[in-house]
């Protein structure tokens, strides 16, 4: 029984209690706008194929100089497609929809954004402003894939969201009227 007990105290010893894997941090990403900095943590575990996706598109440069596009209060900010000119930039191939991953659209949670296929999301996103959990997936509805959330920056997305909106480029509404531009988009974390 002695080296049973010797073992488990070497054990002990050799990983102290809330030891963790540096390598094991959740990757976290900052966007820094014009009104102020939102850094997202991403959730690998429930929705690696979408995280994986975001990741390549921020390492790439892909959001640089984007905007947000469409905000609605009371509902999304939306961003990742155009820039302030509103060209829309180039994307890789779609990503397949993981909405049924248990994770559900809260305020300040992030998601893709699709088109009417479920499995058309590219690099467009939204960050949640309320509770939609009309936008979950379901066994039988494909909803929208949420893929992290957002840990800093909540009262800069209010910020966003109380910026007037109307026309802008080729869309009708909810276009802030002064522009909310990404300047930089990059894995500060978990890289």
């Amino acid at each position: 029984m002695r080296p049973i007990l010797s073992a488990l105290a070497l054990s002990l010893v050799s990983a102290p209690a809330g030891a963790e894997d540096p390598g094991s941090a959740a990757p976290r990403v900052e966007l820094l706008t014009n009104h102020g900095a939102l850094v997202l943590e991403l959730d690998p575990a429930k929705a690696p194929a979408t995280t994986a996706n975001f990741l390549r598109y921020v390492r790439d440069g892909h959001y640089d100089g984007l905007i947000f596009h469409r905000v609605i209060p009371g509902f999304m900010a939306q961003a990742g497609g155009y820039d302030a000119e509103f060209e829309e930039r180039d994307t890789r191939e779609p990503v397949e929809n993981e909405s049924r991953n248990g994770l559900s659209n809260e305020r300040g949670t992030i998601a893709m954004a699709r088109t009417n296929n479920p499995h058309s999301a590219t690099a467009q996103f939204f960050i949640n402003l309320v509770d939609n959990p009309r936008l979950d997936g379901s066994p039988g509805n494909w909803g929208y894939t949420v893929f992290g959330r957002l840990v800093e920056g909540l009262d800069v997305l209010d910020k966003i969201a109380s910026i007037p909106t109307g026309r802008g480029g080729p869309f009708p509404t909810d276009v802030p009227q002064a522009p909310v531009v990404i300047s930089s988009a990059r894995v500060v974390e978990g890289d």
